[in-house]
């Protein structure tokens, strides 16, 4: 029935002889570009494609009666350009018709299409992809490789948080050990602003409150302060806002437990002093800081103050700690306990003495010096008006220091203690040497020395002019001593230079050169004028007389102690010999006679020898520095048998004072109680008897 011949496929040689690739008859091949007319190397090795034009294209041509048998025989006789037919049925009596195919056009090699070789886009891709790659890995390289520590280390260091940890300061003690100044624990309360506003407070699961006013409602009752004022606080945007200063550890522990992330604590210290104005003189005080800044707070504070600590964590942005964290502690070096040489008991006593002493005689100020004879340690340096550490407010700011080691006087007629070993040490007089002393002296240059009082001539031993206190005698002592000599004794009993003994704003007292003495200055040094002393200075030259003639260094420390309690005591400075032991006695002795003959007899102690010296001058105001004022002081030794204490007592008034009338009873208050306080007995022998009149 319907029977379908395919046309043979073309073949490779042309029956017809046209050339291999003319276009057959009814195609018009259409002009070639230009551009083609000399196809390219890769045109010409492409293969040609064969296309095959619509049916609808092609003019009709005659059915070939053959075609059937061309069919049936194979391709093999079809021309070039020939093709098969389609036979179907006719539209005539049901023959069939025979429908041309259509036929097959071939291409020249050089108009042929590219089809395009996915290998090149392949491998573009491929490498895109690659440099992509290459690129994402060179990056995380510098990333992980170079730049990655340091990022990770800027990470960290936005997590950490460090600070410093601080020693506590170290106590100050008194020589029994008892504590003058000691650093309790406190804390400064922080509160970040920012994180208050989401806080929220529950109960038993209900909601109470929120923000500011809910946190203030929780901490007002710890920390003892307004709900009001304490909520204003907790409000801004501050990572550190102080709340509180100063709280007790308890306090500090009360608020930790409330658990709130956002608050935390500066641990700090506080300084007191149990003791009040005790000594405060001498301790002095510290700052807002804790430094240091007067007294022995200041020249110990290397010592007291310690080796800071530090401290370093890690911590979420809310300021949470983070427990695996990196953490990183130094501890603290504790400050190291000053051990004194101050007796407590005996400062307070002599504290008190000088109090009822200046309420008495009008006294504006006043300071008394209590020494050990035999090391310089010393015992009690008192003042008037002294001043309390822990209530600077109360006092006025010239009281914060000590006024016995900065402000200088002249000392008088205690003086003529140098001027009498001077004498005695060069041979120039014996305590038996005898004067006639009249109450008004001319000098060889002219000058007119008087005595405190009007008398008639005094036929007077050398031991009775310094127990009278004369000053017309003295001189007349003094005419067989020279001028260098004075000065010489003067700066080997220590004028002119500080005592070395430890506390801040030490004056060196004033003693000028030879040179510098003029007509008048050459005789007053004699009895304690034209020179300057502070009242340590003073006391340094009588404990020089009770050592035996050996001056020591005045010292105010005794020892430090470690946190593990070990002790190291302080080494006494060198000492140097200023007279002989002779003439230190033979003065001792003189000096007794003060007190049992002449202008000293109020120093008097019952059961004790007593040796001293009176001695009444003009001295600078010692508050506003103008020449309106007197000094009355007495300096003395106990017990004059066995030397243990020198006693030195200075009262200042804008009026004049004697040394016998008013700075004698307080040496005795305060010597007794010394001596009591000190364990040591009552003398066993009755003092030397030296001639004071002849």
């Amino acid at each position: 029935m319907g029977e379908e011949v395919r046309p043979a496929r073309a073949s490779s040689r042309p029956r017809d002889g046209r050339a291999a690739g003319s276009r057959p008859q009814g195609v018009q091949q259409e002009p070639r570009p230009a551009a083609a007319r000399q196809p390219t190397p890769r045109q010409a090795a492409a293969r040609p494609r064969t296309v095959r034009p619509r049916p609808d294209a092609l003019p009709a041509r005659p059915a070939a009666r053959g075609g059937a048998r061309g069919a049936a025989g194979g391709g093999a006789r079809a021309g070039a350009g020939r093709a098969g037919s389609r036979v179907g049925p006719s539209a005539q009596g049901g023959r069939r018709a025979v429908v041309p195919a259509a036929p097959t056009l071939t291409l020249p090699s050089w108009f042929a299409a590219r089809t395009g070789s996915p290998h090149g886009r392949q491998r573009a891709l491929l490498v895109g992809v690659v440099a992509i790659l290459f690129l994402f890995a060179c990056r995380l390289v510098q990333v992980q490789a170079v730049e990655g520590p340091d990022l990770a280390a800027e990470a960290l260091r936005g997590r950490l948080v460090s600070g410093t940890l601080l020693p506590r300061r170290g106590d100050i003690l008194d020589a029994e050990g008892k504590v003058m100044a000691t650093s309790v624990t406190r804390y400064d309360i922080l509160v970040d602003q920012t994180l208050v506003p989401g806080w929220k407070r529950y109960e038993e699961g209900r909601l109470l409150g929120q923000g500011a006013e809910a946190l203030a409602e929780v901490l007002a009752p710890i920390l003892d302060r307004p709900v009001a004022e304490l909520a204003a606080d907790l409000v801004g945007d501050r990572r550190g806002k102080y709340v509180a200063r100063g709280v007790l550890p308890e306090t500090w522990a009360a608020i930790k437990a409330l658990r709130i992330a956002f608050i935390n604590a500066e641990e700090t210290s506080e300084r007191k002093y149990p003791n009040g104005n005790v000594a405060g003189n001498i301790l002095g005080f510290v700052n807002s800081e804790g430094v240091g800044s007067a007294g022995v707070e200041l020249s110990q504070q290397a010592e007291l103050r310690g080796t800071d600590g530090s401290y370093l964590l890690e911590q979420d942005p809310r300021g949470a700690l983070i427990p695996t964290g990196e953490k990183e502690r130094v501890e603290a070096v504790d400050g190291r306990d000053v051990e004194l040489t101050i007796i407590s008991d005996l400062q307070w006593k002599a504290q008190d003495a000088l109090e009822k002493a200046a309420r008495t005689y009008g006294a504006t100020y006043g300071n008394v010096v209590v020494s050990d004879t035999r090391t310089g340690q010393i015992l009690a340096l008192a003042e008037t008006s002294t001043v309390d550490p822990a209530d600077l407010a109360s006092t006025d700011p010239a009281n914060w220091g000590s006024r016995a080691v900065s402000n200088v006087f002249e000392p008088g007629s205690t003086a003529k203690v140098i001027t009498m070993s001077a004498a005695l040490e060069t041979g120039a007089w014996t305590p038996t040497s005898q004067f006639t002393v009249p109450d008004t002296y001319v000098t060889d240059n002219g000058q007119t020395i008087r005595d405190s009082h009007p008398h008639d001539e005094q036929r007077l031993t050398l031991a009775g002019i310094f127990a009278e206190s004369s000053n017309t005698g003295t001189v007349m002592i003094g005419e067989k001593i020279p001028m260098q000599v004075r000065y010489d004794y003067l700066a080997k009993f220590g004028f002119g230079q500080r005592t070395g003994i430890g506390m801040p704003g030490e004056s060196a007292g004033i003693l000028h050169p030879v040179e510098k003495w003029d007509g008048r200055t050459r005789w007053n040094v004699l009895f304690g004028q034209g020179v300057a002393v502070t009242a340590i200075q003073s006391n340094e030259v009588f404990a020089t007389i009770a050592n035996g003639g050996v001056r020591n260094t005045p010292r105010i420390i005794r020892g430090y102690r470690d946190a593990d309690g070990t002790y190291e005591a302080v080494t006494p400075a060198a000492t140097a010999r200023v007279v002989s032991e002779e003439t230190a006695d033979t003065v001792l002795a003189m000096m007794e006679t003060v007190v049992s003959d002449g202008t000293g007899t109020l120093a008097a102690v019952p059961g004790y020898r007593i040796a001293g010296k009176t001695g009444t001058a003009q001295a600078p105001n010692p508050l506003t520095g103008s020449y309106d004022h007197f000094v009355a002081s007495f300096n003395g030794i106990a017990p004059a048998d066995d030397p243990r204490i020198a006693v030195s007592v200075s009262l200042y008034a804008d009026k004049l004072l004697y040394g016998g009338d008013s700075a004698a009873p307080v040496f005795a208050d305060v010597t007794a109680f010394a001596l009591q306080h000190l364990g040591i007995e009552p003398s066993g022998s009755k003092p030397p008897s030296i001639p004071v009149e002849w």
